[in-house]
């Protein structure tokens, strides 16, 4: 860990010395680059990644997280197995007058139970491949966020934002380190016609290599530009989630708006 903070003070001071610092105010965290704004010339061929739809109108990306749903997906079923272990061998405790027994007991037994509703919640409703939209026709992005807490009994549910192209500005950060050690591409809102960051969603997670993180960048600007752009993705396959459940539901508003043209605008 050492050696990758050194390497990533090297490269700050090298790109310091170069002149290149971040332009959005504040930078996201582990900055490494600001990307093309929307207008100017991409210096990749625009390329998907993955892709659920794509048309003259409208386009939708998913944004698969490549680790942690495989792990998930083991200690739900581990910790489920061992509350039911704890059931089945604390039941004698229960008609104790002992109270300290009791609650030494219990206590654990209640708080691993919280861990397993929060772990089964967790792989059976959240999203996989949280999507974002663009809509060309109306220059509008909308956001397929999901609020979770880590009280399990509260509700958990989808959180859609909606926000003007123009005001979106991209950045590329260095997760050194990270379990997907590598490139990913967050997308930053500013207020209209500055540089100062109202909020930020990602646009993809490292897949492959920085190449195709910039191609899914450029893809998206010459999209909602109305150039040419290839219509075939990289990825073809989902990951594996094992959910029994659709877990991405737009509200239907903002579903019919994010997939149609204005009303004062022709087809």
């Amino acid at each position: 860990m050492g050696k990758l903070k050194r390497r990533s003070k090297k490269i700050a001071e090298r790109e310091a010395a170069r002149g290149i610092h971040p332009r959005l105010i504040p930078p996201v965290k582990n900055w490494d680059e600001d990307l093309p704004d929307l207008a100017e010339e991409q210096h990749y061929p625009p390329q998907l990644i993955r892709v659920n739809a794509i048309n003259d109108v409208w386009m939708e990306i998913p944004r698969y997280v490549i680790y942690g749903w495989g792990g998930m997906w083991f200690f739900a079923i581990l910790t489920t197995f061992l509350l039911g272990l704890g059931i089945k061998y604390t039941r004698s405790s229960y008609l104790s007058d002992d109270l300290i027994l009791v609650a030494s007991t219990y206590i654990p037994l209640l708080l691993l139970a919280f861990f397993v509703i929060y772990l089964l919640k967790s792989v059976l409703f959240e999203p996989r491949g949280a999507p974002v939209r663009f809509n060309r026709k109306r220059q509008k992005v909308y956001v397929y966020e999901y609020q979770r807490s880590i009280w399990p009994w509260k509700r958990w549910h989808p959180i859609i934002k909606v926000f003007d192209w123009a005001d979106i500005h991209a950045e590329r950060v260095l997760m050194a380190g990270h379990a997907d050690w590598g490139h990913r591409i967050y997308c930053a809102v500013c207020k209209p016609g500055t540089v100062e960051v109202m909020d930020r969603f990602i646009l993809t997670w490292t897949v492959g290599s920085v190449f195709d993180a910039y191609g899914l960048w450029s893809h998206c600007c010459h999209y909602m530009q109305a150039k040419p752009v290839p219509t075939a993705p990289l990825l073809t396959k989902a990951p594996a989630s094992w959910t029994p459940f659709n877990t991405v539901r737009w509200p239907a508003d903002i579903d019919r708006e994010s997939t149609t043209v204005p009303d004062n605008q022709p087809t």
